[in-house]
């Protein structure tokens, strides 16, 4: 499937008079009390040269700096996959990925479990299987079995030899950051010539600010590695409101807009026109206890203002995802997931994160969740493509047919129709109790457990010249020679 074609309008619940408070704001954090950009030289002297105000690692800006900085970056973006395919980011477009993170993977039958590199592979090897997501993602899950400073090797191999989806690379240092890039490069130049990634994305940079108003030298540098060599990043203050920044949702929202501002702003100052994702990650906690909530309230009614924020710079929007806290997926998993999509999907998202398999927070990957959100995800390909009321959908010639008290299942229109009419999920059950019972009364999740296991089973990796192989086998064989093995 190609990415989501929205033909529902976003949802701007917000008025101007209110849009305007929370952009002003933001001007305000950044003029009276700045954003630092710790142990980035360069950074500093990108944003003196360019105006700003640098005392030390403080950088401020005077009200509508940040935001004019940002004017170079593109409203929408091609990304590229090996096998030519083009996934559009912004303007209409929505692109689904799995999740991004987690050291935890579960299932059914081994439960909750430190994640490996076969989970990595199986992850990138089901999204490569659905229709339902459009891009491979990034680190997928942390497979822990492999030295903390040569996985990206391993993980970046996988995208490119597993699927041909557009991926993430490394944002944990530079040097592996310029790993990924040169891996991807080593693929798509050798696909379609020697410049090919110069002008074309086709691989990206999740960059989180160290909220709060903090960013370090390693998200900086990662953010220009990948800006610089014409790369995308999606930039995503991660702000959990009461620890990174206040509890109210207003200034949460300006603090996050600040945070998103200043590194999109450094990624024009590296190179102008460079692709990059006004991102956001901003939810509530439990202020008993101190935990993550998600799919609240408030979150939701953040999200919407992001996205209002976001239509006013013009630039693609991350935001929404089926996040849970809960442990399993069960009904807390579902409510909270559906709730935290929904408000990203009605806020105008282009762009989803975290879109299959999230559990606890974020620090399990849930097989059988993931399933189960395939199916969500393909429900809202069928219910962002609108309504048609064209003559076929008014379908007259079923009721001349048929007429009062008449058979319209049995209609030529029905006939016609009946196998695209309805999305039909592949996880609902709807049979009667009696059949159900006889199928073996298998909950959601236990049917979501057999879907995964089919899609391994039946999934068949993408052809890649075997030059091509050898010659990432070889740079991988070079960089982990140049290191030593290190845990941490």
């Amino acid at each position: 499937m190609p990415p989501i074609r929205r033909k529902l309008p976003p949802y701007d619940p917000f008025s101007a008079k209110q849009i305007d408070a929370i952009e002003s704001h933001a001007d305000r954090l950044l003029d009276e009390i700045g954003v630092e950009f710790r142990g980035d030289d360069e950074a500093l002297e990108l944003f003196r040269s360019a105006g700003a105000r640098v005392e030390g690692q403080r950088v401020r800006f005077e009200p509508g700096h940040a935001a004019e900085l940002c004017s170079t970056a593109p409203a929408t973006f091609n990304m590229y996959g090996r096998d030519g395919r083009i996934v559009p980011i912004g303007g209409d477009h929505v692109v689904l990925l799995p999740a991004y993170g987690p050291p935890f993977v579960t299932d059914l039958d081994r439960g909750r479990r430190y994640a490996a590199m076969v989970d990595f592979e199986n992850i990138v090897k089901l999204t490569y299987s659905t229709p339902w997501l459009h891009h491979s993602g990034g680190t997928v899950c942390e497979p822990v079995d492999v030295p903390v400073n040569k996985r990206h090797l391993d993980m970046t191999f996988a995208h490119l030899r597993w699927s041909t989806k557009p991926f993430m690379g490394s944002v944990t240092s530079p040097q592996r950051a310029q790993d990924s890039i040169d891996m991807a490069r080593i693929v798509f130049d050798g696909l379609y010539g020697s410049d090919f990634m110069d002008r074309h994305c086709v691989i990206q940079g999740n960059i989180n600010v160290n909220s709060p108003l903090v960013w370090d030298d390693v998200m900086s540098g990662a953010l220009k590695v990948y800006a610089r060599a014409n790369q995308g990043c999606v930039i995503s203050p991660f702000i959990i409101g009461g620890a990174m920044g206040p509890v109210t949702v207003a200034g949460l929202v300006a603090q996050a807009h600040a945070e998103a501002l200043t590194g999109i702003a450094l990624s024009q100052l590296v190179r102008p026109g460079s692709p990059m994702v006004y991102g956001n990650f901003l939810t509530t906690m439990n202020l008993r206890s101190g935990a993550p909530t998600f799919g609240t309230a408030e979150s939701a009614l953040a999200t919407y203002a992001v996205g209002q924020l976001a239509r006013r710079l013009n630039l693609p929007l991350r935001c929404g995802a089926h996040y849970t806290a809960s442990k399993v997926a069960d009904g807390q998993a579902m409510q909270e997931s559906v709730d935290a999509m929904s408000s990203g999907i009605l806020a105008g998202t282009n762009y989803v994160i975290h879109a299959a398999g999230w559990l606890e927070g974020g620090l399990s990957f849930g097989y059988e969740k993931f399933a189960l959100d395939l199916d969500r995800c393909a429900m809202l390909h069928k219910q962002l493509g609108g309504l048609d009321v064209g003559e076929e959908q008014l379908a007259i010639d079923a009721y001349r047919e048929a007429g009062p008290g008449g058979n319209y299942l049995a209609s030529a229109h029905t006939m016609r129709h009946f196998a695209t009419a309805n999305h039909e999920s592949l996880l609902a059950d709807t049979n009667s109790f009696e059949q159900w019972s006889e199928d073996g009364a298998l909950d959601a999740e236990q049917r979501a457990n057999r879907l995964w296991k089919k899609m391994l089973t039946e999934y068949e990796p993408p052809p890649m010249d075997e030059p091509l192989v050898r010659e990432l086998d070889a740079f991988m064989d070079d960089r982990r020679a140049a290191m030593p093995d290190a845990w941490y």
